[in-house]
């Protein structure tokens, strides 16, 4: 019985915080009154629980504690005591109505309704004393101090991390987001290939294209290759040296379908993926598409996306592993009379629960001239950013920051660093 483990545990180890901590009775302990009384007025005495021999002494039958040792957690011991006290309480109280309801309804009632705090279920809350805590805190200071890598990403966007720091190992749930068309897959491509090129496993899920398809996507933003001519067939020069160099490297940057997840992507199955894989982030190109566990019949889209966002955040601080999604704004994210407005928090599709438990928001728009727009909405360890406007050639993967919004100057950027991109890329060629 659970109770004689308590029981045991605390004279184990001779720790009464299990019953102290949880304000347990007599009255949890049915059948073990006497040994819990023995215990709690030699603690309340002395300031100490009793020694195994002591404890012995007066029961021997409890010898068997000192064989096998009580390994279940604090949780679920308490958990479960607390149930068993609940269902005794809960029969006899019911059998008591049930008599009084064959002679008089409305005693019987009456006497239910006094009980009701009786029948009131109780938990096992946790928690951490951030007092007691503190010499830990200061020991993972000093590592993010001294190690400062050890702790983040690049995302690849310099002026982006300037501002946020780049991207968090763990405890990150970092959401892109912009209307139909705007490159959010681009971008979350480009992020992943910056953090793959950097040594770390990637993995990236792909509701829409195939591996293939994101694999020449990759290439782009990698090396900058035409991803026009990878297509559509057009002439690349040096494609096969470097797909030969790409090989070398034993880091993994994993691409997984609906397929792969046989048609149902779930929370559990990519903790599952990202243990198999030993993945150090992961990217979903499109939230959309995964299924909720914990989804009920009737559930609309909006209490769906909710629990699965924060089965995603959960994840990501379990395993120590950011967890990138892209998310569609819906149709008022931008005003067709402000041609510079990226999405707001409160116009991701469907859910406000995914900006309640995003770490990060980056809001996006393509403008004119070829110029894309970042837009920092959202950043929970640090402050708000302004617009960050980066020139974008989509077909070579490239891109560059412009300091102002003068669209003169990007027009006149634009041109020179295309021509500039194009003489570079077809006379070096590089592989990355």
């Amino acid at each position: 019985m659970v109770a004689e483990q308590i029981l045991c545990k605390v004279i184990q180890t001779s720790n009464y915080s299990i019953i102290e901590d949880n304000m347990l009775t007599v009255n949890h302990f049915i059948g073990f009154e006497e040994e819990f009384n023995f215990i709690k007025t030699h603690y309340e005495k002395y300031g100490n629980v009793p020694d195994p021999e002591t404890f012995l002494a007066k029961f021997a039958e409890f010898k068997k504690c000192w064989i096998d040792a009580v390994n279940e957690s604090d949780a679920y011991l308490v958990d479960t005591l607390r149930e068993e006290y609940l269902y005794a309480n809960s029969a006899n109280i019911l059998q008591q109505y049930a008599k009084l309801l064959q002679t008089d309804a409305n005693m019987a009632n009456e006497y239910l309704a006094s009980q009701s705090q009786v029948l009131q279920p109780t938990y096992y809350i946790s928690g951490t004393d951030i007092i007691q805590k503190a010499t830990e805190r200061q020991k993972e200071y000093e590592d993010r101090k001294a190690n400062q890598k050890n702790f983040y990403f690049e995302s690849g966007f310099k002026e982006l991390d300037d501002i946020i720091h780049g991207i968090q190992r763990g405890e990150e749930f970092m959401v892109f987001v912009a209307r139909l068309g705007q490159g959010k897959s681009w971008i979350l491509i480009t992020v992943c290939a910056h953090v793959w090129k950097t040594g770390f496993n990637v993995g990236y899920v792909s509701p829409e294209m195939s591996a293939n398809m994101v694999g020449f996507r990759f290439d782009t933003v990698l090396n900058h290759f035409s991803n026009k001519h990878l297509m559509y067939g057009g002439d690349e020069e040096g494609y096969p040296d470097y797909t030969d160099k790409l090989r070398e490297h034993k880091n993994k940057f994993m691409v997984a379908t609906p397929a792969d997840f046989n048609r149902e992507i779930t929370v559990s199955k990519l903790r599952s993926w990202i243990k198999q894989n030993s993945l150090d982030l992961i990217a979903i190109d499109g939230i959309k598409y995964l299924t909720d566990e914990r989804g009920k019949k009737n559930d609309n889209a909006t209490t769906a996306l909710t629990n699965i966002s924060e089965d995603l955040m959960e994840m990501s601080v379990e395993l120590g592993v950011p967890v990138l999604v892209v998310v569609q704004a819906n149709r008022g994210g931008v005003s067709s009379a402000d041609d510079d407005g990226t999405p707001e928090l409160e116009h991701i599709r469907d859910s406000d629960g995914i900006a309640h438990n995003a770490t990060r928001v980056i809001s996006l728009k393509q403008k004119t001239d070829g110029v894309l727009e970042m837009n920092v909405k959202k950043n929970r360890f640090g402050a708000l950013g302004g617009k960050l406007n980066y020139l974008w050639n989509i077909d070579n993967g490239e891109f560059t920051y412009v300091p102002n919004d003068s669209r003169a100057t990007s027009r006149r950027t634009n041109a020179s660093t295309t021509s500039d991109s194009k003489q570079k890329y077809n006379d070096s060629k590089k592989v990355f």
